[in-house]
């Protein structure tokens, strides 16, 4: 809107395509391409091929795959929960309420993810609550570290919601339980659909925090990847890179279908 000449906004454009193409697409399309090579002592990779997509898709990578989805559904779930339920409450909570509870949820963002896995391992590696060398002391990393996005979609949304719905809601007498559940929900539907998207992505690809807390028993496929390159294995590793990646893509085009249906109704 700023850019009122033709000539302006082409070179705008065209700044933006390079950023987008120097940032995002060249080092995603690169870890593509060497998950496809045989070899790489060139310019081009050599012997391209699917060869080590079977090993990628199979034995440990394919059981962390099935790990990292598990725990992601869980972890977004439940910060989809929580955080909906947090961001619906302090809305009508006093402002001093309300600011404190969105530091308090942005607070784990704010700190390296590394420094959110040692202390739960310190918090929850005794008696009574001993999560430690369990699959759920890694789904609770993840839900910590989703949570503030969750909440912020939402508080975002409710934010932009025209308060007359509910007023007419209640003025028809609706009670509060009515109006949440048959309006302010309903209205919400798009940006929880955003929310979760969000929050599974994030915790497909999370690394920090669970290779602290990890059990073997319950290893994340970025965990794994990260074991593969370290061992020296970069190929292999890009290739479980680009399963992850195919994977998280159709989670969120399934979850943008359900948003889209829900933005429709």
């Amino acid at each position: 809107m700023l850019l009122w000449g033709r000539r302006s906004r082409v070179v705008m454009l065209a700044l933006f395509a390079v950023v987008v193409l120097v940032v995002f697409v060249a080092p995603l399309g690169t870890v593509v391409m060497a998950g496809l090579s045989g070899s790489w002592n060139g310019p081009l990779p050599s012997n391209v091929g699917f060869t080590r997509f079977g090993p990628a898709l199979s034995g440990e990578n394919l059981a962390s795959l099935s790990v990292s989805m598990q725990t992601a559904f869980l972890a977004g779930g439940l910060a989809l929960l929580f955080g909906t339920w947090a961001a619906i409450a302090s809305r009508d909570a006093p402002r001093w309420l309300g600011r404190l509870t969105d530091a308090v949820f942005h607070l784990p963002i704010a700190v390296p993810s590394v420094a959110i896995g040692l202390g739960l391992l310190i918090a929850f590696n005794s008696r009574p609550i001993l999560l430690g060398g369990t699959r759920w002391i890694v789904i609770v990393a993840h839900f910590v570290l989703v949570l503030a996005f969750a909440f912020s979609a939402v508080s975002a949304a409710l934010n932009r919601l025209d308060p007359a719905y509910r007023q007419a809601a209640e003025s028809l007498g609706a009670g509060p339980a009515r109006v949440l559940f048959r309006v302010t929900l309903p209205l919400l539907l798009p940006a929880l659909g955003a929310a979760a998207g969000l929050a599974v992505a994030l915790s497909m690809g999370e690394l920090g925090a669970t290779v602290m807390v990890y059990p073997a028993t319950w290893k994340t496929l970025p965990v794994t990847i990260f074991g593969l390159t370290d061992r020296g294995q970069a190929f292999q590793a890009a290739a479980s890179t680009t399963v992850l990646l195919l994977v998280t893509l159709l989670v969120l085009v399934l979850l943008g279908r359900i948003r889209g249906r829900a933005a429709v109704r």
